[in-house]
């Protein structure tokens, strides 16, 4: 009898061992440095790096507007890197905000620290934050952010602790980590037994709870505006997140679905860069307009 419950122990840690191993495989962040930067769409740029929590900085690229304007963060999703957004830099490249492209932890050629999370993502959105609006001619009260996938649910997290965050466009964010960690399918079917254990393991090498990162539970803390972008064809993160996040919220948030996109071509829309910087006009400090002199 001892000898059968030896066994079956054996094959219990073997089993949660398994779910464990196989989860923080599935969540490894892969570095890819870029390989275009804003000089290939003929933008000026300077290649910066700044600092975030525990000593560690971060890579990104600078891109000055008109003086007295605001400045609007892109960032990145899982796995991502600057290069990620250089479709917004085009987009957004003539309506005379600062832009700010850099990369989170663990991303590109920003510096490791022990493993990716959305924690992380949202302290270098604010370390994002504090560089921006210390740069000459930045208008520091009010800031943007466009975040992509883990990009956009960190930025909700990040405008609840930072009310300068004023502006925040977000495209297929998830309403719950929990949710897009959880696995899926048959082999989610096999693990999930496992996954109480397992998730709690997460959370202690996090540093938090899954339950109190949750952008649904940050979201109605927002000061500023919220424009929610989501894709109807969206497999990676379900049309489902989006209505939690704005049922949840509770100021100014508009929930703009997209037919036929799904996580990663929203960007292609005909009518998205126009609402994009309509938004952001109307919500942030905008660029100074020059004095026209009269004819004589």
């Amino acid at each position: 009898m001892a000898s059968l419950v030896l066994a079956l122990l054996a094959a219990a840690l073997a089993y949660q061992s398994l779910v464990v191993a196989v989860l923080w495989l599935a969540w490894r962040t892969p570095r890819v440095p870029a390989r275009r930067d804003p000089g290939h769409l003929g933008v000026a740029f300077a290649d910066v790096r700044f600092p975030t929590r525990r000593n560690r900085s971060l890579h990104g690229w600078w891109l000055p507007g008109c003086p007295g304007a605001s400045s609007v963060l892109l960032v990145h999703g899982w796995g991502r890197n600057a290069e990620r957004m250089l479709p917004y830099v085009e987009i957004l490249r003539s309506s005379g905000f600062h832009l700010l492209a850099f990369e989170a932890r663990h991303h590109g050629t920003s510096d490791r620290d022990g493993h990716a999370s959305m924690k992380k993502f949202s302290e270098d959105i604010r370390a994002a934050a504090e560089f921006a609006t210390a740069q000459p001619g930045v208008e520091a009260a009010r800031i943007g952010v466009i975040g992509l996938s883990i990009g956009g649910s960190a930025a909700i997290h990040a405008a609840a602790h930072d009310a300068r965050l004023a502006a925040v466009v977000t495209v297929g964010a998830f309403a719950h980590p929990a949710d897009t960690m959880r696995p899926r399918g048959i082999i989610g079917a096999c693990l999930r037994p496992g996954w109480p254990l397992a998730r709690r393991l997460i959370e202690l090498r996090i540093g938090a709870r899954l339950d109190e990162l949750a952008p649904e539970r940050h979201i109605d803390r927002v000061k500023g505006a919220v424009l929610l972008v989501h894709g109807t064809r969206d497999t990676v993160v379900p049309l489902a997140h989006a209505h939690r996040l704005a049922r949840r919220a509770s100021g100014h948030v508009e929930l703009w679905v997209m037919p036929q996109r799904g996580h990663s071509d929203v960007h292609l829309d005909k009518g998205f860069p126009e609402r994009l910087r309509e938004f952001l006009a109307a919500n942030l400090t905008a660029p100074p307009q020059r004095a026209v002199t009269p004819s004589s």
